[in-house]
């Protein structure tokens, strides 16, 4: 867990005994971004603009500790040693996935209570979980984490990136950025198809959401040097299938007679 040759710190700001990591400034920026895409969205799907700000209320908070919870629960031999820093997530260490599955099913109650059906509040949020991504990796940047294997150079990459990627004496391939870019593409093709396909239906978005993402994770997990592992396999690689076989499936029945019942 220790990080050497940081170009960046990872403090930003400090304020007497506080202190403000780019870290938590970077995912408080792409959740301000996402929220602010949804409430736009909202209307379209008449749904009230309010209920996305109830919503995240909510749900912020319990995707972070999903995102913790899940990042230590597959590092229990590490953490158990040093508990102490079991809630320490401002140096690193959340995984998207148990953050997603925090906010999916808080997404799913949340629809109950507020009479909304969940496949179109899916639909609006889609797009700012996308663009949330793409920043929040940056925060893996800044704290040296999410990278992969050894490379000889990074010459193609500017300055600032191929030195805060020069870690434990090496260069590293720089697995934050794919999976950024990735996630971007992913919004700006949702943004395009949501406003020129007219075949789309409640759903397909989000649907769409899980096949994209699951196959640029898939991809960059299977490059990454600290995938979180059960076993000899990739937690994450796994979970990616499913999420890409779940959305095709998705998209599948979306468009025959059967009638999806959330």
């Amino acid at each position: 867990m220790n990080l050497v040759n940081l170009a960046i710190p990872k403090v930003a700001l400090k304020l007497g005994p506080f202190q403000i990591h780019w870290y938590a400034i970077i995912i408080v920026t792409g959740t301000i971004l996402a929220v602010w895409l949804a409430y736009r969205e909202a209307s379209k799907k008449k749904i009230d603009p309010e209920s996305v700000i109830d919503f995240i209320l909510i749900a912020f908070p319990l995707a972070l500790v999903g995102a913790r919870a899940y990042y230590v629960i597959f590092q229990w031999s590490y953490y158990s040693q040093h508990p102490s820093e079991i809630i320490a997530l401002w140096d690193g260490g959340g995984a998207i996935y148990g953050a997603l599955l925090a906010g999916f099913f808080t997404l799913l109650i949340f629809c109950y209570y507020k009479l909304i059906k969940a496949r179109d509040f899916l639909d609006i949020v889609a797009p700012g979980i996308f663009l949330a991504q793409a920043f929040g990796r940056w925060g893996n940047f800044v704290n040296q984490e999410a990278y992969g294997k050894i490379v000889s150079n990074l010459n193609y990459l500017p300055s600032f990136i191929k030195n805060q990627m020069f870690i434990e004496g090496h260069y590293r391939q720089p697995t934050f950025l794919f999976e950024s870019l990735g996630t971007f593409s992913g919004f700006l093709m949702i943004i395009i198809f949501r406003h020129r396909l007219k075949f789309l239906k409640s759903g397909d978005i989000f649907a769409f959401y899980l096949v994209w993402y699951g196959l640029v994770r898939a991809v960059v997990e299977g490059m990454r040097t600290d995938s979180l592992m059960l076993g000899a396999f990739r937690v994450s690689q796994w979970l990616s299938l499913v999420l890409v076989l779940v959305g095709i499936f998705t998209i599948i029945l979306n468009h025959t007679k059967v009638k999806l019942k959330f």
